[in-house]
């Protein structure tokens, strides 16, 4: 309940509050107005007989040597509520370009210890278990996969077959590769056919007795190259042997 009291001199009001109201007092220099802002904590509070209803209903309080104090009573017309919920937070310890970048060296280094067993050591016995194994293909895989998974959105399909006859158009799959992901997902796609594509050239090299040093390490980077390699080598060695 708060309690006012009014001064004869002239229509000014004094205020004496309770405990519970919260007053900000700021007196700079005598003879200067001073204010004091009083916000209300109940949620009723009634003033000269009169209720004043509203949570944060302020009066503010002005007073001087001269013309005494008043008050002015500001009711508040909108109320914002903030209510902080509660949220999970994600947090992804690597940005998108830093996977792409960390999958497209990881998958080049990856592949090399296979490439330098064919090419220094081809006739060892750990060469051959290496390329025996199916275990790069399947890692290979897996990231490619993943990869395929983060660059995929609902316009690479449509991207891929823009044309009335389903085909892929190179526009938009050079739309497609502009994107850091993708280009890490194909060069993944790539390693991992061309160290199949070594693989065989290399099995058929031992099969044969036919020198593939140097086709192997075609395939590397122009796969396609490569084996043609093979298949020149493969014939000439070949002529060569039937000459004799």
């Amino acid at each position: 309940m708060a309690l006012l009291l009014c001064s004869p001199s002239s229509p000014t009001i004094s205020l004496q509050s309770k405990p519970s109201w919260n007053t900000k007092l700021h007196r700079p220099c005598i003879g200067v107005e001073e204010q004091k802002v009083l916000a209300f904590r109940s949620i009723d509070s009634e003033v000269i007989g009169m209720r004043i209803a509203g949570l944060g209903n302020k009066i503010r309080v002005q007073w001087s040597f001269l013309g005494g104090s008043r008050v002015i009573i500001q009711p508040k017309v909108t109320e914002m509520n903030i209510s902080r919920k509660s949220s999970t937070l994600s947090a992804s310890w690597l940005t998108s370009s830093q996977i792409a970048c960390s999958a497209f060296t990881w998958g080049t280094i990856a592949v090399l210890p296979f490439y330098t067993l064919m090419v220094l050591a081809p006739n060892t016995d750990l060469t051959r278990r290496s390329m025996e194994s199916s275990i790069p293909y399947v890692l290979l895989g897996v990231l490619y996969a993943y990869l395929l998974y983060l660059s995929w959105t609902p316009d690479t399909l449509r991207a891929m077959f823009a044309s009335k006859y389903w085909l892929p158009e190179l526009p938009a799959i050079a739309r497609m590769f502009s994107n850091e992901m993708t280009v890490s997902s194909a060069w993944i796609h790539l390693l991992a056919v061309d160290l199949f594509a070594a693989r065989q050239v290399f099995h058929d090299g031992l099969k044969n007795k036919i020198e593939t040093r140097h086709s192997v390490s075609l395939c590397l980077l122009f796969c396609p190259v490569g084996i043609a390699t093979h298949v020149i080598t493969k014939v000439l060695t070949q002529m060569a042997k039937r000459s004799h």
